[in-house]
């Protein structure tokens, strides 16, 4: 079992601000707080995997509308998500004495992680840390090593619910998201490891009351992660992003830190 608290910051991003809006020269940042909880077991003799996390976040930032400098300073919890995931093949479960001498292949697997309509909402303020909806996301994975080295293919899709109270008293809803994300991974004999990580989307369009916006997306974006380990039960994550390029509302850099405490399993 796995408990992290993450800490970190967006800047010159936006949390459910919709195109839509008449607002220009947005400049937003974004400080969260993020606790997660993860829970290996066995599922049909497959290894399996629960995980949920939820973030409290502060945001401030400003933007121009219609025409005049407005500002936002909000701070509350964001969505809870919560994700299953299994491995099909190539990762059996195994007990901690048998993953020892365990060499990884190539592996197989699938997760569908659900974010209720929880958290911070106003419905008569532009922007907020949350989007007052359900959503789903579907994904398969593939990791294949060879030596010290892991490459990782991950395919998903994040389905919506509709916003049925958005601001102005309108409903919004949104095609899905689609999402192809490649991770290439190097581990180190001393247990810690770097990753280089792209993400490309796509879709995502939304509607007001049955109008469609000008808000279709088409977005890269690339970073890099470095895990340290602490001892045997403690590790430490640094993690960066940022947006390479963005047709609709991906412009911003992030950081994070984590802490990651492991328990159970023989450890």
């Amino acid at each position: 079992m796995n408990f992290a608290v993450v800490g970190g910051v967006h800047t010159r991003g936006g949390l459910n601000f919709d195109a839509s809006i008449p607002a220009t020269n947005e400049d937003l940042r974004t400080t969260s707080l993020v606790l997660g909880y993860a829970h290996a077991f066995a599922l049909w003799g497959r290894s399996a995997k629960f995980d949920a996390a939820v973030p409290y976040t502060r945001l401030s930032g400003s933007a121009d509308y219609p025409g005049l400098p407005v500002e936002r300073k909000v701070t509350g919890f964001g969505r809870p998500v919560m994700r299953l995931s299994m491995n099909f093949h190539g990762a059996p479960a195994l007990s901690m004495a048998e993953f020892r001498d365990w060499n990884q292949d190539l592996i197989i697997g699938a997760s569908l992680q659900v974010s209720p309509p929880l958290g911070q909402y106003d419905e008569d303020r532009i922007v907020n840390i949350t989007a007052n909806r359900w959503s789903f996301k579907p994904e398969l994975g593939l990791s294949k090593a060879t030596g010290p080295w892991i490459g990782e293919v991950k395919l998903g899709a994040t389905f919506f619910t509709d916003n049925d109270d958005f601001y102005g008293g309108v409903t919004r809803s949104q095609q899905p998201v689609y999402a192809l994300q490649g991770n290439l991974i190097r581990s180190l004999p001393s247990g810690a490891w770097w990753s280089f990580d792209a993400t490309y989307f796509a879709g995502g369009r939304s509607q007001l009351d049955g109008r469609y916006n000008r808000d279709l997306q088409q977005n890269w974006r690339v970073g890099a992660s470095l895990s340290l380990p602490v001892d045997r039960r403690n590790s430490v994550k640094l993690a960066v992003s940022s947006g390479v390029y963005a047709r609709t509302g991906n412009e911003f850099d992030a950081v994070g830190v984590s802490w990651q405490h492991r328990w159970g399993g023989g450890l």
